[in-house]
């Protein structure tokens, strides 16, 4: 596809990306403003799971792996499926984001202290000192991971021979960055459940839209 044919392909939905840019304004405003929190989650199975500075790989692998599958669907895919990826995620996001207004959540699960000079180590000390151990259910990271990956497995166009690859690579991100969560600290295994809940909660609500429409179009 020509740059020209990419500009006028993306122009049509640019309108729909500024949802980021409130979704960001909302996150950091939470995260500014809810310093007491009223529930502390955790979990038996949490103290089960040890802490490994390694998983910041997948971890930070999902702030790429999303852009990346919506300008991939938005490039490659028909424009249902860009659209039918998109709903189910910003509807979710701001359920998040009301959940963590309505019911302010936090966790007490980090280590106190992340030794080691290495780049994990420090990638970790970074993460935890820029991201608060607040707003945390239902997981974001676990319920945007299990929606990209339901998106590549409805999607057809990963029925191709030469993009076959890329369903079971999805499946194998979309499991590692679930893990990250709860290996590095940052959700309770309550925060994972709920949030992978949600996003199969949410494709079921829109499959069930999707073929509610479908007599009509096939009579119009």
């Amino acid at each position: 596809m020509k740059l020209s044919q990419l500009r006028s392909r993306c122009r049509p939905h640019l309108w729909y990306q500024l949802y980021w840019v409130v979704y960001l304004i909302w996150f950091f405003w939470l995260d500014l403003t809810v310093t007491a929190p009223k529930y502390i989650l955790h979990s038996p199975l949490d103290d089960l799971i040890p802490f490994c500075k390694y998983a910041v790989i997948p971890y930070f692998a999902w702030f790429v792996w999303i852009p990346f599958t919506l300008f991939y669907l938005l490039w490659k895919a028909p424009r249902e499926d860009f659209w039918r990826l998109c709903l189910p995620l910003f509807s979710g996001m701001t359920i998040a984001l009301a959940c963590y207004a309505v019911l302010p959540t936090a966790l007490d699960l980090r280590p106190y202290w992340v030794p080691g000079s290495d780049i994990f180590a420090r990638v970790v000390r970074f993460l935890y000192r820029t991201d608060t151990a607040t707003n945390v259910c239902p997981s974001i990271h676990v319920f945007n991971s299990v929606t990209l990956l339901l998106a590549y497995y409805r999607s057809r166009i990963f029925e191709a021979p030469r993009r076959r690859w890329m369903r079971p690579a999805a499946a194998v991100l979309c499991v590692s960055i679930v893990c990250s969560t709860v290996l590095l600290k940052q959700h309770s295994c309550i925060d994972v459940a709920l949030g992978a809940l949600l996003a199969l909660a949410l494709d079921s609500a829109f499959t069930a839209l999707e073929r509610s429409q479908l007599p009509q179009v096939r009579r119009a």
